[in-house]
């Protein structure tokens, strides 16, 4: 008697998690249905695509979305309970698009990492068979075969600079030790890829042709490059994070001499430019009746001022106030009015546009950020974006 009701006993308990369990089973569906419904209502007002937060129903505005395998070609509103299952017991992330080809929306399951994990993202991407993880703060698609991919698996950014262009990028000749403006914008990007930083030397006469080099000797170079038309010709050229333009620097005792370019083309003013790079272009072609000198280093440049070797140098206005901070012998009159207006960006050769796209998410993320700006402020550079 004992053993029956002790089965009696069981067989009520079985019963009774069998029931609970049913419930459960229906209560989730129903939030399934219930979630799959706001989903595909949010969806028809975007087509354009989204990432979807199906506990808040809101964008996350920053994160690298990457798309579940398991979800993979889900489309229809019936797939969709599939793909709002999955998220559920995941990470509560749905993603869409439309595709106008298929007249077919779309849906994954999304696992969304914090920007500066960039190669986390792209390891989950693979395993998954993803082509592409999509960085949401500047809506930026990053392919897992390409450029990015490469330099994150070697777990290295290979930067190319000059190291002769104060404060933007200088190598310090006792301790070879590098810093300036331009570095630190090379360890943000590399800061986003999660890897180390490593420079390679490069001159103002060989820039281009290191650029392009075969094999790749560095994977972008930054040193304070104008962006100009010519080098996008050929190479690509990032947005600019640095406003840029030619003046003047003279002995401080000279200041009022050098008001302007007719001041300064005369044949018994001697100019100093360093070699190869847009301060010789535009001395020779906007100073035809100075005596112009090329000078091998252009670090070395001001100091052939002030010691009375050269009468001016041309250089930039991101250069010419740290020369006449540091040296009370220096002046820049024209600081004010330079003679051209541009901006200072990144410079890559052809091919790499995903890393393109790449560099230009991290200026944008570093002006919306304020980061950008106290990097101007630290080494007292005008921000004028």
């Amino acid at each position: 008697m004992k053993e029956k009701g002790l089965a009696a006993i069981l067989l009520i308990c079985l019963a009774s998690v069998l029931v609970a369990c049913d419930r459960d089973d229906h209560g989730f569906g129903r939030k399934v249905t219930k979630i799959a419904d706001k989903v595909w209502t949010f969806s028809q007002s975007h087509p354009d695509g989204f990432t979807l937060d199906i506990h808040t129903m809101t964008c996350p505005a920053e994160g690298i979305a990457v798309s579940y395998a398991t979800t993979q070609n889900s489309h229809s509103r019936d797939q969709l309970e599939y793909v709002v299952s999955h998220a559920l017991q995941h990470d509560g992330y749905v993603g869409g698009w439309f595709s106008r080809d298929e007249g077919l929306y779309y849906f994954d399951s999304t696992r969304l990492f914090p920007e500066d994990s960039l190669d986390a993202a792209i390891w989950f991407g693979k395993e998954n068979g993803q082509h592409s993880v999509f960085i949401l703060s500047s809506s930026t698609d990053i392919p897992l075969t390409g450029k990015v991919a490469q330099i994150i698996e070697r777990g290295q950014l290979l930067a190319g600079t000059t190291g002769d262009y104060r404060p933007l990028s200088y190598k310090e000749p006792e301790t070879g030790q590098y810093w300036g403006f331009c570095l630190d914008v090379a360890g943000e990007i590399a800061k986003t890829l999660n890897v180390t930083l490593s420079y390679v030397p490069t001159s103002w006469p060989m820039l281009s042709a290191d650029v392009q080099a075969e094999p790749q000797t560095f994977d972008l170079a930054l040193c304070g490059i104008t962006i100009t038309d010519t080098r996008k010709e050929t190479m690509l050229m990032s947005d600019g994070y640095l406003a840029n333009g030619k003046t003047i620097l003279c002995r401080a005792a000279d200041t009022g001499r050098y008001q302007s370019l007719a001041d300064i083309d005369k044949p018994q003013v001697r100019v100093m430019v360093n070699p190869g790079g847009l301060n010789e272009k535009f001395a020779r072609a906007n100073l035809p009746n100075c005596t112009l000198i090329v000078f091998d280093k252009n670090e070395e440049i001001p100091n052939q001022v002030a010691i009375g070797n050269a009468d001016v140098m041309i250089t930039e206005i991101t250069e010419a106030p740290w020369y006449v901070q540091n040296d009370p012998r220096l002046a820049a009159p024209l600081l004010d009015k330079p003679f051209t207006h541009g901006e200072i960006g990144v410079l890559m050769r052809k091919g790499q546009d995903d890393l393109l796209a790449l560099v230009n998410a991290v200026i944008a993320r570093m002006k919306a950020d304020g980061t950008l700006r106290r990097l101007h402020e630290k080494y007292g550079l005008t921000y004028a974006y």
